[in-house]
């Protein structure tokens, strides 16, 4: 079984350390770790510390501090423009892409998107999503979450790829080069203006059926993954 994964602003330096704060509430609190059980620290930037529990208290852990270990960024990086959804719908989207390895997450008030932002609420919750899916996933890298950004706003970078139902080209044969962008579009789909505001993009798709805004981002990255030889 992989060890427990913990989100730490900085990774401790010396021998023993203690994790306290809400991270160490929910490992000594919820996970009920105790002495001799082995955990993870992550710094969100590619760093990892093994860590062994010497002593548990109320709230926090003392820690015996192991290996530590730099993971290299991956290269190519994936971006995900994904289309506002509403409720729930929206927060499954950003848990699947980031179990299945997206390196940035871009919220896009689509002209077809039926939930409209008016505060900066939906996206803390999207970065809050992200970060227990790291933790769930073990990922030893966080991925950025930006603020909600307008088609006017959206600045399209690397190959270009947007998922479409009319899109005769299948992602599994589209030429990739360099970092990528992808392009999610939201329940309504993706308006005919806006398809126009991306001339650089290549319509894509996945295979015959229409995928829901929730899952066809984290099918994309399944299929990119494969492609890129991450898995």
């Amino acid at each position: 079984m992989s060890l427990p994964l913990f989100l730490v602003p900085d990774l401790p330096v010396g021998d023993h350390w203690r994790l306290d704060g809400p991270e160490g509430h929910h490992a000594a609190n919820v996970q009920r770790l105790s002495p001799g059980e082995a955990l993870l620290l992550c710094d969100g930037r590619g760093g990892l510390r093994q860590a062994v529990v010497a002593a548990a208290h109320k709230g926090a852990l003392d820690l015996d501090l192991g290996e530590l270990k730099q993971v290299p960024a991956p290269d190519p990086r994936i971006t995900v423009v994904q289309g506002i959804a509403k409720g729930e719908r929206a927060e499954l989207a950003v848990q699947l892409m980031t179990e299945l390895g997206v390196d940035r997450i871009v919220p896009w008030q689509a002209a077809r998107s039926i939930a409209r932002w008016k505060d900066a609420k939906p996206v803390e919750r999207w970065r809050s999503t992200v970060r227990e899916a790291v933790k769930q996933s073990r990922r030893a890298w966080l991925p950025e979450v930006t603020d909600a950004r307008t088609t006017k706003q959206l600045s399209l970078t690397g190959t270009v790829l947007l998922l479409h139902e009319e899109a005769s080209e299948p992602l599994s044969t589209v030429p990739l080069d360099g970092d990528i962008t992808l392009v999610v579009g939201p329940e309504g789909g993706i308006a005919p203006e806006e398809l126009a505001a991306f001339p650089d993009a290549v319509p894509v798709r996945l295979g015959p059926e229409v995928l829901r805004t929730s899952t066809a981002g984290a099918a994309a990255l399944a299929a990119l993954s494969v492609r890129l030889g991450r898995w």
